[in-house]
Formats: C-alpha cells, sequence, structure tokens
C-alpha cells in the first residue's frame, strides 16, 4: 500500500513536470506593442523592439518577434543570438529610421541581426532609412574612409531565410551579408533614387551559400555586389535597374582579401543600369582570385554597358594605372545574353597585362546599339583575353 501510494505521487509529479516543461515550451508570439512601443511614428520604439527580442531570444520553444501594422520610430538595434530555438521576425509594420546622421553617428549599422541559426525574417512590412535626408551629406566620393550606417546587417547566419519585406531609401548601402552560411533571400524589394550615393541593394561578403531569387532592386548602386570572401552565390530571376548592374568586386585593393569563387546570375532581367554583369579589379592590386562565375539567360534593356571585365577599375583616379591589377580571373561564362545597349561597346572585356584573363567563354550573345550617340551596330572592346566563342556573336567578340 504504502510503496504503491509513493510511486504514484513520484509518478504524478513527472507527470506534472513534463506537461510544465511542455507549457513552457510551446510557441509563442511576442508583440512589440505589448512591450511599450507606440507605433505613432514619434516615441522612439526602440527599447520594445530590443525588450521583445530579449524575451523571445530566451523562449525555449519556437519563439516569434511579432511587429504589427503601425509607424515605428527606431534610432538604433541589434537582434542578438545565439537564442535557445529557433526564432522568426514578423515584419508587418513601418519601421523608420531618425532622419540625417547625428542619430547613428559612428554606427555601423541602422538595424543588424547577427549570431542566429533558424532565423526567418518575414512580413509585408518596410524598413524606411530616410535617406533623402543624409544623401547631401554623404562624402564618401572625397573621403574613402567615411563611415556611413547600412541599414540591414545580416552578419553571421546560418540555415536561414528573408522574404516578403521591404527596404526604401537607405542611407548607405541597403542590405549587408556578412560571414553567413546558406541564406536564402526571397521576394525582396529594395529602392532608392537612381541618384542616391552608395545605395548598394545587397552586398555580400565572406560568406557561402547565398541565393537572391524573385526580387526587384531599384536603386542608386549595385542592385547586387560580391567582396571578398563571397563563395557559391546564384542571384535568379531579379528585377534589377536603376542602379550600376551585378558587380563582382572592386576586389584588390586590400591586403589579404579572400578569393572570390563560384557566382551564377541566371534569368534577370536589367533595365536602365550603368552596367549588366561587371567583375572589376583595381590596377596595382594586391594579389587575388575571382573564378567560376555564370551568367546567363540574362535581358538588358537600354543598358550602358551590359557585359563588362575591368582590370582597371580606378574612381576618381584614386590609384596607379600603370601598374596591372594581381587579381587572377578565370573560368567565366556569359550565355545567352540579349537586349539594348544603350554604348556603342556593349561588350568589354579589359583584363590585366600581368595576369590575363583565362578560359572565359561567350556565347549566343545578341546586344543591339540603341544608336542614340551614334550610327552604326554594336561592337566589343577586349584587351588580354582570348574567349572562348560559342554560338552566335552580336557584336562579333574580340574581332
Amino acid at each position: 500500500m504504502g510503496f504503491s501510494f509513493h510511486f504514484q505521487k513520484v509518478f504524478s509529479m513527472l507527470l506534472l513536470f513534463t506537461l510544465a516543461r511542455n507549457i513552457q515550451a510551446a510557441d509563442r508570439v511576442f508583440n512589440v506593442k505589448e512591450f511599450g512601443a507606440r507605433a505613432d511614428g514619434i516615441a522612439d520604439d526602440s527599447n520594445a523592439f530590443d525588450s521583445a527580442w530579449r524575451e523571445a531570444c530566451n523562449w525555449n520553444g519556437n519563439s516569434k518577434v511579432l511587429v504589427p501594422p503601425g509607424k515605428y520610430l527606431v534610432k538604433f538595434v541589434v537582434f542578438k543570438g545565439p537564442c535557445k530555438a529557433p526564432i522568426s521576425f514578423q515584419l508587418e509594420g513601418f519601421v523608420q529610421a531618425p532622419p540625417g546622421l547625428s542619430k547613428l553617428e559612428n554606427k555601423e549599422s541602422w538595424i543588424t541581426f547577427q549570431y542566429l541559426r533558424d532565423f526567418t525574417l518575414a512580413g509585408r512590412g518596410t524598413f524606411h532609412g530616410q535617406g533623402q535626408t543624409a544623401w547631401p551629406e554623404n562624402q564618401c566620393h572625397k573621403n574613402s574612409d567615411c563611415k556611413l550606417p547600412i541599414s540591414i546587417r545580416f552578419s553571421f547566419l546560418n540555415d536561414s531565410t528573408i522574404s516578403g519585406i521591404q527596404s526604401i531609401d537607405s542611407k548607405y548601402f541597403h542590405i549587408n551579408i556578412l560571414g553567413c552560411y546558406n541564406l536564402k533571400l526571397d521576394n525582396i524589394k529594395i529602392s532608392a533614387h537612381k541618384d542616391s550615393p552608395n545605395t548598394d541593394g545587397i552586398h555580400i561578403g565572406r560568406s557561402n551559400g547565398v541565393m537572391i531569387s524573385h526580387s526587384v532592386i531599384a536603386t542608386g548602386d549595385d542592385c547586387v555586389s560580391l567582396g571578398q570572401g563571397s563563395q557559391n552565390i546564384l542571384v535568379s530571376n531579379v528585377l534589377c535597374g536603376p542602379g550600376h548592374g551585378i558587380s563582382v568586386g572592386s576586389l584588390g585593393k586590400y591586403k589579404n582579401e579572400e578569393d572570390v569563387v563560384g557566382l551564377t546570375v541566371r534569368n534577370c532581367t536589367f533595365t536602365d543600369t550603368n552596367n549588366g554583369v561587371r567583375i572589376k579589379t583595381w590596377p596595382d592590386s594586391q594579389p587575388g582570385i575571382a573564378s567560376n562565375f555564370t551568367f546567363e539567360d540574362l535581358i538588358m534593356n537600354n543598358v550602358e554597358n551590359p557585359i563588362v571585365i575591368d582590370q582597371q577599375y580606378c574612381p576618381h583616379n584614386s590609384c596607379n594605372r600603370k601598374v596591372p591589377s594581381r587579381v587572377k580571373i578565370s573560368n567565366v561564362s556569359f550565355k545567352n545574353i540579349r537586349g539594348i545597349s544603350s554604348t556603342k561597346v556593349a561588350v568589354s572585356l579589359v583584363c590585366s597585362q600581368e595576369t590575363p584573363c583565362k578560359n572565359v567563354e561567350i556565347g549566343d550573345i545578341n546586344l543591339v546599339y540603341n544608336g542614340v550617340e551614334d550610327k552604326g551596330p554594336a561592337i566589343s572592346s577586349c584587351s588580354n583575353v582570348k574567349p572562348i566563342l560559342i554560338g552566335k556573336q552580336i557584336p562579333a567578340t574580340c574581332a
């Protein structure tokens, strides 16, 4: 009798403990309004966002930070992991940065997500950087050490997904991806005025396995740009323009840069951009490697420079053009690229005299010059490269 009673008591306690644990581990939503967010666009809601995140990140079960419809002023916030379980951030509201640069002085970014695994950022909401209030203060064209805040930074995210969100009028880059692995971005919308300075759409560095798809990027700089250490990047079904196109580099400016290996740009459309697809390295550069690039099934609508390899990239004459680039470019394929070039030179392959480009393949190119500035057909310009030519060549490449 006593043993049976004792066993039942122990069993009941274990059952209650298990039930309590299961209840604690249940999914939970953390609404920023429940943490004090005013959502009036005037009061600073940074602390409410931070508090909601901290509670969600420390929750034992799956958690979601919810930003419901409304207008939120957020001055600066870092959403930091690691978290105890998979976490998501549901953005349905309009999150706005403070105007100008004073509130974000010496800050590398405005919104940061870092050190997370199995993270999801989704929703139909908007991050608005109020860049129009800061662009007149942008002196980066004169000062290479300028520090401006990136709108959204994703640092050291693994196996994560970003979808549906919108970024408008960043003060500097819209999105910066650093140290990420297996990161997917889908159905992203990025926009800023075509004359906005340094407002790259998505910049990637030291990351492996980044996929960008079904997105619209219209801004004042590169739609997508790859910095050092980028590997195995896929950009597909992206509408780019206005802007500076999709670029690798510029590379070779700094010591000990990591190699850039593996980029595929496929099924993308470029409209009214300064460039289409471009690889750029500095002359008088540090040694480096840029290889395994595939650009295929692309449409160019009134693009100034549809196909570019530029190993004499030197903006503002800030380098020594007399010394060749030492970045080795190899295994590059341009296939099925068609449309309208707004300049006569539709294909420009300017490689390094010291390290000529190797294994560059061009096939089924049909780029027609619109004839606005000059008469006659489109042409190509090549140096220090002997491309492998396959299929149709309009214009004739390196003829």
